[in-house]
């Protein structure tokens, strides 16, 4: 369910043939089984207006859900290319030895964390990861080695930096597995499915509405692939660009 939400392409796809047939079903299967006197119509509209308000709620709730966590992952890219460049700086407090030490460190890291920004590829991903979990531990070793060499509030402020850049790493991975819960997509699905249902149902005149009858479903069936879109950052075609990581790379490889 996880891998099927997390391509917008297919989800939009497979959900746009699932609601025409909710509606489908409503019209030709619904309308036969059950009539729907006239008498009837108005309390069939306030059912079908409330079922299409919660529809509208949810798919806006979720909606702000997946940009504020879009939002999050940009403020974290920020945040660490910031604690990468305050270490790059603070090197210079160590020996000029551990200072070239660290800073080469550092541009492998970042490097290492632009890729993983960009690349999709899962092999190449976990390859990625593979190396800056290498990195990392060479850049807390340098780091406790300068704290050893300078005892004194100086090392500990190396030390307090290189904290910052490698658990700022941690925020951003952390911010990025988090999604919109599956059950909000269950209870969304679910809903909209009603929703087409009673649609085709209450819908007046014979297959010459059929195009009217598929605004319904292709609209929620979009704005359902752009929630997924928007939430997924390893696929479709929204993602974080990682423009501080990028223009701190260009500021420190000269």
């Amino acid at each position: 369910m996880v891998a099927f939400i997390a391509h917008p392409a297919v989800l939009f796809i497979v959900l746009l043939a699932l609601f025409i047939g909710a509606v489908a079903f409503g019209a030709f299967v619904l309308r036969r089984v059950a009539v729907l006197p006239e008498g009837d119509r108005e309390d069939f509209n306030i059912v079908q207006t409330s079922t299409l308000t919660l529809l509208a709620l949810l798919v806006g709730f979720s909606l702000s859900m997946a940009v504020n966590r879009y939002d999050q992952r940009k403020n974290l890219e920020e945040g660490e290319a910031n604690a990468i460049g305050t270490e790059y700086v603070r090197a210079d407090l160590a020996d000029a030895a551990q200072a070239v030490k660290i800073k080469s460190a550092l541009i492998r890291y970042t490097k290492l964390r632009l890729a993983d920004y960009r690349t999709r590829a899962p092999e190449e991903l976990q390859r990625i990861g593979r190396d800056t979990s290498s990195v990392e531990t060479e850049l807390w070793q340098l780091a406790t080695e300068v704290a050893r060499d300078k005892p004194t509030p100086i090392g500990a402020l190396v030390v307090a930096g290189m904290n910052d850049a490698l658990n700022s790493q941690d925020y951003a991975e952390a911010a990025r597995i988090n999604h919109i819960p599956l059950g909000a997509w269950f209870l969304m699905i679910v809903i909209a499915i009603m929703a087409c249902a009673v649609q085709g149902y209450g819908a007046k005149g014979s297959l010459r509405k059929g195009l009217l009858l598929t605004i319904l479903p292709a609209t929620v069936a979009l704005s359902l692939a752009l929630i997924s879109d928007i939430d997924s950052p390893r696929g479709g075609m929204i993602h974080v660009e990682p423009q501080n990581l990028a223009r701190l790379l260009q500021s420190i490889d000269k």
